[in-house]
């Protein structure tokens, strides 16, 4: 998808109906509290279809919409067959006692037109069913292709006004795509929108490919490949499918990648029987030891900021999870289990919103993902099982993914869960799949 053509898009704010407030001046409705929170009714009414020939993309929309919501653990979409209106004029103020019989907290409206120039005009309003008044309004234009993802930007505008935090539904997630027996496993680089629609193959599958992880405009994905001889980093654009190496570098390299202003890749580099931290600046090509010790360093992770990293390393005899400056110097170990002194820590990363480092914790037989602050603080354990890894932060920072693998002859899944730890689900892929990254948020990135 070339996301400049789509983004020519334009949203405009829809006049406000019955006395509504502007986003700016009233709280958001949902208050999200991890210990005792109900996910909030809402009703979203079908789109209506602007001409008889728009209703089944109004209706595409609508389901869209619809699953996000109920897949983010806040909201309970109202089945359909409980409605008492039937919108058919969004330019209509909706008779809200009708809502409110049946506990609609808040109610979406919204329709779908078909320009003369081949357009799709898409159009909503975000209600306030106990107040009345209208909570948000946006209109957009877009080719016609393009309207699921006007579906995810339309689910986080509702995201945000109703929460208070930025969405997270326009993203993506680039993956491991695995088939075949598990002895011979063909494993190609793959990408799909965050719910799992429009998946697209990156790689053929020729060769083993690890760790792929987006860059912060989301436009390119450094990613470790396993050819002929050593492993390679490499550079793939998502628009041209162009790639390129990073560099040839001497014994085996791991685990690459972005800084947050996405002009340098940091990465683990084997020499010997240890691994250290390198960084390298894509615009020079220059690289820069981080770390010189007699262990293995790896799975590094940058602070939003870009002012620390976070990293994997098993200097003190078991792998656990360390905190340096960017430019390297002394590192403070952060993991420290509680209930288990056997425990070990891998794959960390930091939340977009740098509050968590989220982690991979075995010990007990189980593979656990949990979060903790950047200090170490208030680690907390999401989800355990078999064998979790590779957790990935959502653009949000509310939600992770993370992979499954239950052994024997089945294979890996995608899952998520939300940082409180509730609402884990399945993400659904072709086949088997591990090793995801998500994308920042492509609304926000699009002028980059």
């Amino acid at each position: 998808m070339n996301r400049r053509r789509f983004m020519t898009l334009t949203g405009s704010t829809l006049a406000m109906l019955g006395g509504g407030h502007a986003f700016a001046q009233s709280q958001p409705r949902l208050r999200i509290d991890p210990t005792e929170f109900q996910p909030i009714p809402i009703a979203i009414s079908n789109f209506v279809p602007g001409s008889p020939s728009d209703g089944d993309v109004g209706n595409g929309v609508t389901q869209v919409i619809t699953n996000n919501l109920k897949r983010s653990g806040l909201f309970a979409p109202i089945d359909q067959a409980a409605f008492i209106e039937r919108i058919s004029n969004i330019d209509v103020a909706p008779q809200f006692q009708n809502w409110k019989t049946i506990n609609a907290q808040a109610l979406v409206t919204g329709r779908m037109t078909r320009q003369p120039d081949g357009r799709l005009k898409a159009e909503f309003r975000l209600w306030d069913v106990v107040s009345g008044q209208q909570l948000t309004g946006q209109q957009y234009f877009t080719s016609p292709e393009y309207w699921r993802r006007i579906a995810h930007i339309i689910s986080d505008q509702i995201y945000e006004r109703m929460t208070g935090e930025k969405g997270y539904f326009d993203s993506r997630v680039v993956f491991v795509d695995e088939t075949g027996p598990k002895e011979r496993r063909v494993k190609r680089l793959a990408m799909m929108d965050q719910d799992g629609a429009n998946v697209r193959y990156l790689t053929r599958g020729s060769d083993l490919v690890l760790t792929p992880r987006f860059s912060p405009n989301s436009q390119e994905i450094t990613y470790m490949e396993f050819g002929q001889g050593d492993p390679k980093v490499y550079l793939f654009n998502i628009e041209t499918g162009q790639r390129e190496i990073v560099g040839n570098f001497p014994g085996m390299t791991f685990a690459p990648r972005f800084s947050p202003d996405g002009q340098r890749v940091i990465m683990s580099l084997q020499q010997g029987g240890n691994s250290n931290l390198f960084v390298m600046d894509l615009r020079s090509r220059s690289t820069t030891r981080l770390t010189d010790t007699p262990a293995i360093d790896t799975s590094p992770s940058y602070s939003p900021d870009g002012t620390r990293i976070c990293f994997e390393s098993d200097r003190g005899g078991r792998s656990q999870i360390y905190v340096m400056g960017a430019g390297g110097g002394p590192a403070q170990r952060i993991s420290f289990s509680k209930d288990d002194t056997n425990a070990s820590y891998s794959t960390p990363v930091w939340s977009p919103k740098g509050d968590y480092i989220a982690f991979t914790r075995q010990g007990g037989g189980q593979f656990s993902i949990g979060v903790m602050k950047p200090d170490g603080s208030g680690e907390r354990l999401l989800t355990s099982g078999f064998h979790n890894e590779g957790p990935t932060f959502s653009p949000n920072g509310r939600v992770l993914m993370f992979f499954r693998d239950p052994g024997g002859n089945a294979g890996p899944s995608l899952y998520s869960v939300d940082i409180s730890g509730r609402n884990e689900l399945k993400v659904p892929t072709p086949g088997f799949a591990s090793d995801p990254a998500w994308s920042p948020l492509l609304s926000s990135t699009a002028g980059q």
